[in-house]
């Protein structure tokens, strides 16, 4: 019995001494969190969907988009069809020249990035909804066809 107790108080000195140490490699598995419940891996994600957000446009679509922004709001980055970072800040720059755009020129086309969105789709490209900064179908197809013209 004794020594039982023994090995079980090493254990859990040797589970505190990984842990103060930054690891859990010396805790054992019944100490160690799954890897989809880790906040790293749920903290990447939102990351990964914003990285590129065509609201439905077609590769080629998206393309026609990037040549504007190069041609007149200093896009520089590759036409490659897949609106980043680089193609929203640009995007988020003819927004505040022209459409009311007023956040940050961050790349991430959030709610207000679709609100001047919105705005300027009204006011020339057939949009019809509310400015209410969500991309829905009347948002994507009104953004259709200001790609295709």
């Amino acid at each position: 019995m004794r020594s039982n107790a023994l090995g079980k108080t090493l254990a859990g000195l040797v589970a505190i001494a990984g842990l103060a140490a930054g690891t859990v490699a010396t805790a054992g598995v019944t100490y160690a969190a799954p890897a989809s419940s880790s906040p790293t891996a749920a903290a990447a994600q939102p990351a990964i969907a914003a990285a590129t957000q065509n609201f439905g446009l077609t590769t080629a679509e998206a393309k026609n988009v990037q040549r504007f922004l190069a041609e007149y709001w200093g896009y520089n980055d590759t036409i490659d069809g897949q609106l980043g970072t680089n193609s929203w800040k640009a995007m988020q720059r003819f927004l505040s020249g022209i459409w009311g755009y007023t956040g940050a020129i961050d790349g991430d086309p959030g709610t207000n990035t679709v609100k001047a969105l919105q705005r300027m789709l009204a006011a020339q490209w057939g949009y019809t909804g509310a400015v209410d900064g969500d991309p829905g179908s009347g948002t994507k197809a009104a953004f259709k066809r200001f790609a295709d013209s």
